[in-house]
């Protein structure tokens, strides 16, 4: 065999050992029937999921991360997603129809709970967490993808470990549904499309997911003894599969370009629209529009300079985008500003610029302060030194030890030398003193130690 040969060999005979699925795969039937359990939603599993939903809809509206994860943990959405993709997988109708209703009934009941509850909540403020789930982006689809498949894994093998309720946290299955409530309870169809478009793109994902790893694992597909009605179950099946992806996949693709757009547009503010005496106080990027507003504040920018920034664009793969610079003493520029975001904007900027002084200011006082500590010898005397020199120096009373610089005239070279002060009484003998030197020279690591007596 061949040097080559035998590096193909080694190299699969490696990932074989390491990669191998199949390893510590649990039961086929256990798996399967775990998931089939998981698919029902009928007494408890709607009943925590509805309780569930109000904790993340309590989470939402205080802002609180901590909350939400915990309502993750909690619900049971996962379920009926995983069903979906192992029926596909496993070529089983029945399954597919029992996991497609406990989907909408979820949904449903989920959506219906965190609407009553947003439409009774005495705290109507927007924060954050809600506005987080109202955009989906290429990452979403991403994390779904990836999140499905360690999922499906976890189930298939016998160290489940804390998989499961990890990928519940991941995926936010939760928090867009209670956004999508959120949305109906205030009137806002945007909102609510935004956050459901994000669920179903999850959705969609995790059950792609588990369907490759069903297929990849090679479960076994459910046999039929009439084929006639097996080819028609595959049909169904097939026919559901593409009118759910075929939108799934066309939502994604335009994520996939929203996404390069806006990385190429920021790309383009912060390497074009950087400007000598003059900050972007705020940029809005729209990929609908095909537009990018930016405000500038400090020395106004000239129309020269602007549009030659706007003939960069067409280096950015921004065709047909349309550049709008307010600068800081533009009337125009008023209406795209409120005072908050104005406020924000520069107390971010003096934030960020105090604090990156406070730390060179910060780095710089330690250095100093290693300094002084290594001149002053702090840290060369303690508590334990006065000890040892107690049982081996009986006749010392005090001890001080500082560093300092000493520069030789004729070299000109400057050297670090240590000193010892040491109070004596009685003064101790000429074999006493070397046997001092030496133990000071070691105990405080200095070669150069200069030791001085006084008798008292």
């Amino acid at each position: 065999m061949d040097a080559n040969k035998l590096k193909k060999v080694q190299l699969k005979n490696f990932f074989n050992e390491y990669l191998d699925l199949n390893r510590s795969k649990e039961d086929e039937q256990v798996t399967v029937d775990s998931i089939r359990n998981g698919v029902e939603f009928k007494g408890t599993n709607l009943w925590v999921l509805i309780f569930a939903t109000f904790i993340a809809s309590l989470g939402l509206n205080v802002n609180s991360t901590a909350v939400i994860i915990g309502a993750m943990l909690i619900s049971p959405l996962m379920g009926p997603i995983m069903g979906v993709g192992l029926s596909i997988g496993l070529n089983d109708f029945e399954l597919m129809k029992r996991s497609l209703k406990s989907y909408f009934i979820a949904t449903l009941f989920s959506v219906t709970t965190a609407t009553v509850y947003f439409a009774f909540t005495p705290l109507d403020e927007v924060q954050s967490e809600l506005l987080a789930r109202t955009s989906p982006t290429i990452y979403d689809v991403f994390i779904a993808l990836v999140g499905g498949l360690a999922g499906i894994v976890a189930l298939a093998t016998k160290e489940k470990g804390n998989v499961i309720p990890g990928v519940a946290i991941a995926t936010a299955l939760m928090p867009p549904l209670c956004t999508a409530g959120f949305g109906l309870a205030t009137g806002n169809l945007l909102y609510f499309l935004g956050a459901f478009y994000l669920y179903f793109i999850n959705s969609v994902f995790i059950s792609l997911a588990t369907f490759i790893g069903v297929r990849v694992m090679h479960f076994q597909r459910k046999q039929f003894v009439d084929k006639a009605r097996e080819e028609l179950v595959r049909r169904y099946i097939i026919w559901i599969t593409v009118a759910t992806m075929c939108p799934a996949v066309y939502l994604t693709y335009g994520i996939v370009k929203e996404t390069f757009y806006h990385s190429e547009a920021n790309s383009f503010v912060n390497h074009e629209l950087q400007f000598t005496d003059s900050q972007i106080l705020k940029r809005e990027i729209s990929y609908k529009k095909r537009e990018i507003r930016v405000v500038l504040l400090g020395k106004e920018v000239s129309d020269e300079q602007i549009e030659t920034a706007r003939d960069r664009m067409a280096h950015y793969q921004l065709p047909k985008t349309k550049l709008i610079v307010f600068q800081g003493g533009n009337n125009q520029a008023v209406p795209q500003l409120n005072m908050s975001e104005l406020k924000s904007s520069v107390m971010e900027d003096i934030y960020r610029t105090n604090k990156a002084q406070l730390a060179e200011q910060k780095q710089l006082a330690d250095s100093l302060q290693r300094e002084l500590d290594y001149y002053s010898g702090t840290g060369l005397i303690d508590q334990r030194m006065g000890d040892e020199m107690k049982v081996l120096f009986p006749t010392v009373k005090k001890v001080s030890i500082s560093r300092s610089l000493q520069l030789n005239i004729d070299s000109s070279r400057v050297d670090t030398l240590t000193f010892a002060i040491v109070s004596c009484h009685p003064t101790p003998g000429r074999s006493e003193v070397e046997k001092l030197s030496e133990w000071l020279k070691a105990r405080v690591s200095s070669d150069q130690l200069r030791l001085f007596l006084i008798n008292k």
